[in-house]
């Protein structure tokens, strides 16, 4: 992102909203989700393709659209409590490859150690 808008100088303002567009739909290792995703419960749709009509939207109707969007949104939830439990996850893993490579010494009367002032 940062070497995409780098390479363009002075032309970022206009490539800002793409790169942000792209931000927010790619799914994040921590999560396994994408932010939009875990916000508003649905996948986001590329604009070209809202324009473009597919076989997945063309068959839907208003009423079975509402129900399948009430489904999506009670789905939610259950989405963000398992990214959440992804994210623990990699935060635990994180901590037990840094606490691998760490030596606990115990302190013992005599030795030194830098005091804070209050």
């Amino acid at each position: 992102m940062k070497k995409k808008l780098e390479d363009t100088k002075g032309l970022w303002p206009e490539l800002l909203p793409e790169v942000l567009w792209a931000y927010h739909t790619m799914p994040k290792t921590s999560t396994g989700e994408t932010p939009y995703s875990l916000v508003y419960g649905t996948d986001a749709i590329i604009p070209v393709k809202v324009g473009d009509p597919s076989l997945r939207y063309s068959h839907e109707s208003g009423l079975r659209n509402d129900e399948s969007r009430r489904q999506e949104l009670d789905e939610a939830k259950e989405q963000r409590d398992m990214a959440y439990i992804r994210m623990v996850a990699q935060k635990q893993q994180t901590e037990r490859y840094y606490n691998k490579k760490t030596k606990i010494r115990p302190l013992k009367v005599g030795d030194y150690m830098l005091k804070a002032k209050t």
